[in-house]
């Protein structure tokens, strides 16, 4: 006896059109999540430090050690910061990367 509540097999046609929408709808989220990572690197809510985090984070590089690497104009216009400012950043990295490593007291 064939139970009458199963319902029929797809048509390929209908699989294809979910599977066309899923692409669609998980573009959709990859291009939202892009779009709250860049208004994320230009916020003036956000510090220097975090700007630039996040601006490395959606590109995908590193803020260079150099402070005459020509990409720190693209790095201050991308983050609405001014050269200076990401300068700044570079300095306090490199001062927290020389910086000996801090031991903690006994009894703390």
């Amino acid at each position: 006896m064939t139970d009458t509540k199963s319902s029929p097999p797809r048509p390929a046609t209908e699989l294809i059109r979910t599977h066309a929408e899923r692409l669609a709808l998980e573009e959709h989220e990859r291009a939202q999540q892009r779009r709250l990572e860049l208004a994320e690197q230009r916020s003036d809510l956000n510090p220097p430090d975090v700007r630039i985090r996040a601006w490395e984070k959606v590109h995908a590089l590193r803020l260079p050690g150099d402070p005459r690497h020509p990409v720190l104009a693209v790095i201050a216009m991308g983050t609405g910061l001014t050269l200076a400012q990401v300068r700044e950043e570079q300095r306090a990295r490199a001062a927290q990367r020389s910086a000996p490593p801090r031991v903690p007291e006994p009894g703390n």
